[in-house]
């Protein structure tokens, strides 16, 4: 049986390739999910600016849809962050107030960013925020504490078969990114 030669250069170029396309990859991996999301639906994405057909929502007053706020801080954000109410039985089509309630329990002022999403996913589109604590950034005195406004709208054509909803919101502390923009 005859061995065969090892030819370093060739092996190093075929590892450079690699490590170029893992790189490429990774790099192309945040805007390929946002677009897949976007295209199929998945991880229940809302719009992230103000919906402005309200007036012409026809509102369904013999159909209840129950909606259940959810509240969650990520691993480095120490606020107290929750909805003021968890649960409300809507009329689609028929304009909601909710409010949220964060503290920041830090010595510090911060800034914070609340992302949303929506299950089940195939539900999102029929989510209409008019006005959201998370189309903008949050900025919080230490000790400092308020109620944020949520204004939606469920949409009155949302199949017959969602009866429930859950709008969560994930709060990131986006501080050091709001100074670094700052300082630029």
């Amino acid at each position: 049986m005859a061995q065969r030669e090892v030819n370093p250069a060739k092996t190093v170029r075929q590892l450079l390739l690699v490590v170029v396309g893992m790189f490429g990859f990774g790099f192309a991996m945040v805007p390929l999910y946002d677009l897949i999301c976007e295209v199929t639906g998945l991880n229940g994405k809302t719009s992230e600016v103000a919906y402005t057909g309200a007036d012409t929502q026809v509102v369904d007053e013999d159909r209840l849809v129950t909606i259940q706020f959810l509240a969650n801080n990520n691993a480095n954000m120490p606020w107290e962050f929750r909805p003021v109410v968890r649960t409300m039985k809507v009329n689609p089509g028929k304009m909601q107030f909710a409010e949220f309630y964060v503290h920041n329990v830090t010595d510090r002022t911060m800034v914070a960013q609340a992302i949303p999403s929506v299950s089940p996913a195939r539900a999102a589109e029929y989510m209409h925020k008019t006005e959201c604590f998370c189309f903008e950034q949050q900025q919080l005195e230490d000790g400092g504490e308020m109620n944020m406004p949520l204004r939606f709208i469920i949409d009155s054509n949302i199949p017959k078969d969602v009866t429930t909803l859950t709008l969560s919101y994930t709060l990131f502390d986006v501080t050091e990114q709001v100074g670094a923009l700052a300082a630029n």
